[in-house]
């Protein structure tokens, strides 16, 4: 017995030392099963020219089996088996929060739009998943928002969206008010819409295994497909540790062979993402052509760390590539090491959106409820710049959008970027503002606090050297936009004033809900500005707004309020 032991110690002890001198060789490839082999013919569309690409192979000739490309080895960032790792507080950006400006001293401010809903899922991934509140700084206010849909009006036929300006007395601050505008995007009926030229880039590095990344970003991935038609072509580029071509230009009704190639792909690797960035923007521009909707969806936890990771070293690559008629769509997913403020960035510097992915039904609501907005863009560059009579408003704030905020003058210049609305699309603004009328001592905390005070004398002179609008006695503000149709450069110009006839007592259902969502992301983020605002006041105002809720995305916040209210103790 005893030599028996003896034996099968040194055949285990043999057995631990072979395992651990296996070669990783796997990670040099691009992470695909056999079955998609660059030998095997049958595994990419015929339009592929091997020549483009063979850089990435590492071994050009090489058109042989890649082995196991199971393998995680050597990555460090995930071992299968283990649970997903809990968010990392410090993967988060600065905290940023737009003050009060007194109108007397600046009556104008200038913003983009944006119609990216990331925050939100993010938030609620972070409560109601993982029992935390999420980091201050990952509270993005307009995205939160803007993740609803609002009643809001079809626009003119000769308009690309629609105009709505509401002004009601603030829920949180007895001597403020809040002013909604609500745009909605012209609707591309299904049947009429361009095809479109999409670019699958997906991160296969090995910090994509967990369940809730690779295999959730697949299941997304294949919704798209399957809405997708013989007109539209699919591109797929995965990156890892080196980058690779899995998929070029295969019409969208090969819904088999697109949904192999998604099946077949593997996580392992570290993560060279500006390479495949690069990689997914030149298929894309091989195939754009000017009637084509060309767009790259990059998927990822946004783990970059093999090449250039910089978020500059990327941003200066994605702005470089947007002039080419291609626009860019970010889906996050994964939590622990996840880079929210890095994807954040980048989708604002390529024409793009970007959401976050935390379960099934999101990826649904993305590709299936919102697809026509979230695909096909019908204005670009769409600002915002909003001029206060301040014989009107003594005071304003702009809320959120504090990575949006643009110099005034950028508003006339065509080459400084901004938003895109979809589609569809539906985009909510709000500012909190001090009406003249009720301005007080104990005025809130302004961007000129510093300076020296301002005497009323002072305040009457600047009035008649700033208003260059001619505000009529009942005008509050004059609303401008700016915008330029997909293929163009040269921005439209588009205006409406906001009125006496805009102001209510009791909020509409739109607005209603929508502060609701303001002051939970006020609670949040902790704001200064937050003042009188509670969950129970969120809650109130959200149940007495819920409207028609289809989905139930409403009834949804009302949970993550009620578990955020007894996180926040």
């Amino acid at each position: 017995m005893k030599k028996f032991f003896i034996v099968l110690l040194v055949f285990l002890t043999a057995f631990i030392f072979s395992s651990c001198g296996l070669s990783s060789k796997d990670d040099e490839h691009p992470h695909y099963s056999n079955e998609y082999d660059s030998g095997n013919p049958g595994s990419t569309n015929d339009n592929y020219e091997k020549g483009d690409y063979e850089e990435d192979w590492g071994n050009t000739g090489n058109t042989g089996d890649y082995g196991n490309t199971g393998d995680t080895g050597n990555t460090g960032d995930y071992i299968p088996g283990e649970e997903e790792q809990s968010p990392d507080p410090d993967n988060v950006g600065e905290l940023i929060e737009n003050e009060f400006v007194k109108t007397s001293e600046e009556h104008t401010s200038t913003f983009s739009i944006d119609v990216d809903t990331a925050s939100y899922s993010l938030i609620r991934n972070y409560i109601l998943n993982y029992y935390q509140l999420p980091p201050v700084s990952s509270v993005r206010i307009e995205e939160m928002v803007n993740y609803f849909d609002y009643d809001y009006p079809q626009p003119e036929e000769d308009k690309p969206f629609s105009v709505t300006m509401e002004m009601s007395p603030s829920p949180w601050r007895d001597d403020s008010h809040l002013i909604m505008f609500g745009l909605k995007g012209k609707e591309i009926d299904e049947e009429n819409r361009p095809p479109s030229n999409l670019v699958f880039l997906i991160d296969t590095s090995g910090s994509m295994s967990p369940a809730n990344r690779l295999p959730l970003l697949k299941k997304a991935f294949k919704i798209l497909v399957g809405r997708l038609t013989e007109k539209d072509i699919v591109s797929i580029v995965t990156y890892a540790s080196q980058t690779g071509v899995v998929l070029d230009s295969v019409p969208g009704d090969q819904k088999n062979k697109i949904n192999d190639a998604i099946d077949s792909l593997v996580a392992s690797g570290a993560t060279a993402g500006y390479n495949g960035i690069e990689k997914a923007y030149k298929l894309a521009e091989k195939n754009h052509h000017s009637e084509y909707n060309s767009r790259v969806i990059l998927a990822t936890d946004g783990d970059f760390n093999v090449g250039p990771y910089s978020n500059a070293e990327l941003v200066s690559l994605i702005e470089k590539e947007r002039n080419k008629g291609i626009f860019l769509t970010i889906l996050g997913f994964g939590m622990g090491n996840y880079q929210d403020n890095k994807m954040e960035e980048l989708s604002n510097a390529g024409n793009g959106n970007y959401f976050y992915i935390d379960n099934e039904k999101e990826a649904e609501k993305v590709f299936v409820h919102d697809l026509m907005g979230n695909m096909f863009t019908i204005a670009k560059d769409v600002k915002l710049q909003v001029v206060f009579n301040p014989e009107k408003i003594y005071m304003y704030r702009l809320i959120g959008y504090e990575n949006r905020v643009l110099a005034n003058e950028d508003f006339d210049d065509d080459t400084k970027d901004a938003g895109e609305i979809g589609s569809g699309h539906r985009v909510t603004a709000f500012y909190e503002v001090i009406l003249t009328s009720e301005e007080n001592e104990e005025e809130p905390e302004t961007v000129n606090d510093e300076d020296e005070e301002i005497n009323d004398e002072d305040i009457d002179e600047d009035i008649e050297d700033i208003i260059e609008e001619d505000f009529d006695a009942n005008e509050f503000l004059v609303l401008k936009m700016r915008y330029k149709e997909p293929d163009e450069d040269i921005s439209k110009y588009m205006d409406t004033v906001m009125t006496e006839d805009h102001f209510n007592e009791e909020m509409s259902e739109n607005m209603g809900f929508a502060s609701s969502v303001v002051e939970f992301g006020m609670l949040l983020r902790k704001s200064k500005f937050k003042e009188n605002s509670s969950y129970d006041s969120v809650e109130e105002r959200a149940k007495n707004s819920i409207g028609t809720d289809i989905f139930g995305y409403r009834g949804e916040f009302l949970e993550i309020v009620d578990k955020a209210k007894t996180l926040d103790k």
